[in-house]
């Protein structure tokens, strides 16, 4: 019997990607799946195929519908907040809109929705936090306006649950992957190293989430190349810009 058994999840950015694959390794574990996403459609056609699953579809950027899905939901073992949006653009492509629209899927979607959340946990005295950053929270990437920012401020938010819910029975962590092959990256045309199937990101993400430590970041090396720009000085970093 795995930790996972029997206890309820829910996956919240689930309709495809590492959402998706997450959503049937927990399946597989023996977990029952509360499935959330954008896309109604797509969250059905995944239920089909794990029968402890349900679709209770969402937009993370209405508040409104954030609350309706906590009452409908009601109690959960686990929450995972994957929802996610990626557009490339660089500080002199600066598009306002778009960059917003990334920032509010990223990062105030989790607000809107650990602020719903969280306080039943502390009530209840137990409930398992998972957030999916990015290693482009680290530090500042180029043509990752929006993105890079949205990911960093998740990343501290994260940093602040873990030292506040200390002791309340609430377990916070943040998972930090790399690149993961999915319709974001398909955006990029620049060669991306150690590019990821979203498959094995799931299992790394299943792995972090069966024990109690607050980070992980992955894959390695890739990982401590990003997390050792943060010490190098800023001479050498912004070397001829």
């Amino acid at each position: 019997m795995s930790s996972f058994d029997g206890k309820t999840y829910w996956i919240i950015g689930a309709s495809e990607g590492l959402g998706r694959m997450l959503a049937e390794a927990l399946g597989g574990q023996g977990a029952h799946l509360v499935l959330s996403a954008r896309n109604a459609e797509r969250l059905e056609q995944i239920c089909v195929a794990l029968p402890n699953a349900r679709a209770v579809p969402l937009d993370v950027t209405d508040l409104a519908q954030v609350r309706r899905a906590v009452a409908e939901i009601g109690p959960v073992d686990g929450l995972v907040y994957n929802a996610g949006a990626y557009e490339p653009m660089r500080a002199q492509d600066w598009k306002t809109e778009a960059a917003l629209a990334v920032s509010d899927v990223n990062y105030s979607g989790a607000l809107r929705v650990l602020g719903e959340t969280v306080p039943a946990m502390v009530q209840a005295g137990r409930g398992d936090i998972t957030l999916i950053g990015s290693l482009a929270g680290y530090h500042g990437l180029p043509a990752a306006i929006g993105y890079g920012s949205s990911k960093a401020a998740l990343i501290s938010l994260a940093e602040t649950m873990r030292h506040d819910l200390a002791g309340t029975g609430v377990t916070v962590r943040i998972v930090n992957p790399g690149f993961i092959k999915t319709r974001l990256t398909d955006k990029n045309s620049f060669k991306m190293p150690m590019l990821m199937e979203p498959e094995d990101a799931a299992q790394r993400v299943l792995r972090a989430m069966a024990r109690r430590r607050f980070r992980t970041d992955f894959p390695a090396p890739f990982s401590w190349v990003i997390r050792l720009i943060d010490y190098l000085p800023d001479l050498l970093v912004y070397r001829g810009k």
